[in-house]
């Protein structure tokens, strides 16, 4: 990634600045450790957390599991449930989800400590274990076609591999994992897990993956629908949301080609970054973004977001962590425009409109040398033609996750109405390939959801 400015820079930190700002943001739990923050589940029955868990993990079993030091057998009941249960737990937003539901958070305001009790399970069974506590169900020679080897694609992948199906994989980029692989801030997935836990994934069997193949370049749906048997869309979302009416600045970039670049650096100090950055947006992806930013030297960053902090997409603890880490947030900030001088970027100017403001926004400046967009992606809906039904430019799926074409389904990021999680699109994969098995055997489908 190149750019134009002096401001922007490698190499602004000594190296084992790098090494610290980039270790792992919460280090696991030991044994004992686990075992203490175990015995704090109440096991509660219907219990509330495993209901707020999109994919349904018995939470409450698997805590129990850890108490009587069956560590093996609680990492089998989250990944029944979630075979991405390693990475949700270092990246799932728990504290909005099982641990804002744990009732030790209602009475003490201190939740079960869950997501670090699943990373606990699932790594230990990953490193003592090889391969995974699942087998492949009988060959039934049905070949199922799965676009995308992000989370949905590989969870749905995975789930018709056990139940018998062969599956091919496609992905454009050069490595499996999706957002997991290129999407997610780095400090937050340490030491290669993604790949790792992508190789344990398909370690099952009756999966290939064909990666550098992207549909509607390399594939075409029409292709696929004829060569297999069925076919699951999970290939997220590959635009970006642009910042429309701005002067073009070569320091002015998406922030998702910095984060994936920062993933992919073997050497995060080569990874050039401004002096004073500007993160615009208030979701997860701008948090990344600027903390990384600041991890890698630089200055002053400022997250911009248009509205209030309870409006922002980013959770609370994301939020605090972007504040911790040196962030500046600014809420109902207005992006208005890029100003610079020789073609090099010096201020970007907002309109500041808080709620009861009397007469005109307020212009205010402030002085950038990089700008990092994370207003949101899109689908490239192109490849798709008119074959699926469209609602606000994403696919339209129904509760089984079937498109409205017949032999068609979708999940993750791509489809309309998601969550825009990790934990959401696993959940996704899971429940399409449910459907697809139900659809090659001849099957009844469930009945649809009512709306």
């Amino acid at each position: 990634m190149a750019y134009a400015s002096d401001g922007i820079a490698s190499h602004r930190l000594p190296p084992d600045d790098y090494v610290r700002n980039f270790a792992d943001l919460t280090p696991p739990l030991s044994r004992h450790e686990a075992t203490v923050a175990a015995d704090r589940c109440y096991f509660c029955y219907d219990a509330p957390c495993a209901q707020a868990c999109p994919t349904h993990i018995d939470i409450p079993l698997f805590i129990r599991q850890i108490t009587t030091a069956n560590p093996h057998g609680a990492a089998e009941t989250i990944l029944g449930a979630n075979i991405m249960g390693g990475m949700c737990a270092r990246v799932c937003p728990v504290e909005q989800l099982c641990e804002e539901a744990c009732v030790r958070e209602h009475a003490e305001g201190k939740p079960v400590q869950i997501g670090l009790l699943q990373r606990y399970a699932t790594d230990t069974l990953m490193a003592e274990r090889e391969g995974q506590p699942f087998v492949r169900q009988p060959d039934t020679g049905k070949r199922i076609a799965v676009v995308g080897a992000g989370p949905a694609g590989l969870s749905c992948a995975h789930r018709l591999a056990m139940l018998g199906h062969g599956v091919t994989v496609f992905d454009a980029k050069p490595k499996a994992g999706g957002l997991n692989e290129y999407g997610i801030a780095t400090y937050k997935t340490t030491n290669d897990f993604a790949q790792r836990e992508v190789d344990f994934i398909l370690s099952i069997g009756g999966i290939s993956v064909e990666t550098g193949k992207a549909l509607g370049r390399d594939v075409t749906l029409t292709q696929l629908q004829a060569d297999y048997d069925a076919v699951f869309l999970g290939m997220g979302l590959a635009g970006f949301n642009s910042l429309s009416g701005m002067p073009e600045f070569a320091q002015v970039t998406d922030a998702v080609p910095f984060i994936e670049e920062l993933r992919q650096a073997s050497d995060k100090a080569t990874v050039p970054v401004g002096r004073k950055v500007v993160v615009i947006g208030g979701g997860m992806t701008a948090i990344d973004a600027a903390v990384q930013a600041k991890k890698l030297g630089a200055e002053e960053v400022t997250i911009a977001y248009r509205r209030g902090p309870e409006h922002m997409k980013a959770s609370q603890f994301e939020q605090d962590l972007a504040k911790t880490s040196g962030v500046t947030i600014r809420h109902w900030a207005v992006p208005k425009s890029f100003d610079g001088t020789d073609g090099r970027l010096t201020t970007v100017l907002f309109d500041h409109a808080p709620p009861g403001l009397n007469g005109p926004p307020e212009t205010v400046a402030i002085q950038a040398d990089m700008v990092l967009a994370a207003i949101g992606q899109s689908l490239f809906d192109e490849p798709l033609g008119r074959t699926v039904a469209l609602s606000g430019g994403r696919i339209v799926v129904d509760a089984e996750r079937r498109t409205s074409h017949t032999g068609v389904w979708a999940g993750g990021d791509c489809v309309f109405g998601g969550q825009d999680l990790t934990v959401a699109a696993v959940e996704d994969g899971k429940q399409a390939a449910l459907s697809i098995d139900r659809f090659l055997r001849g099957a009844q489908a469930l009945p649809q959801a009512a709306e």
